[in-house]
C-alpha cells in the first residue's frame, strides 16, 4: 500500500514538471536508492561513477521504481533491480571504462 501511494504521489509531483526536469529529478531520487546498494555490494568501486553506470543503463521504469525506493529506503526489490542492472553489459563496459579508472586514480 505505501509502495503504491508513493509512486502515485511521485507520479503526481512529476506531472506538473516538463519531461526534461522529470527525467532529472526521478534519476536523481533514483540514485539515492542505488548508492547504498552500491556500498555494500560494490565495497571500494567509486560510488558516483558507479552510480551513474547504474542509472544510465536503467529502463525508464526501473528508474521510477528506484525514484520511489529513494522516498521509503532500499528494499529487496532495490537491490534485485540493481543487481539486473550491473550485469548487463553496457553496465560492465560504463564500470570498467568510468568506475575502473576512478578507482585506480584513488590509489
Amino acid at each position: 500500500m505505501i509502495r503504491t501511494l508513493t509512486l502515485s504521489s511521485l507520479a503526481l509531483v512529476l506531472a506538473g514538471c516538463s519531461s526534461e526536469f522529470q527525467d532529472e529529478l526521478a534519476r536523481d531520487a533514483a540514485k539515492s536508492a542505488v548508492r547504498p546498494v552500491l556500498q555494500e555490494r560494490l565495497p571500494g568501486v567509486p560510488i558516483e561513477p558507479a552510480t551513474d553506470c547504474v542509472i544510465d543503463n536503467a529502463t525508464s521504469g526501473e528508474i521510477l521504481t528506484l525514484a520511489a525506493d529513494a522516498v521509503t529506503g532500499p528494499t529487496a526489490s532495490t537491490v534485485e533491480i540493481v543487481s539486473e542492472i550491473l550485469v548487463r553489459p553496457d553496465t560492465l563496459t560504463c564500470l570498467a571504462t568510468e568506475g575502473l579508472p576512478s578507482l585506480l586514480r584513488g590509489l
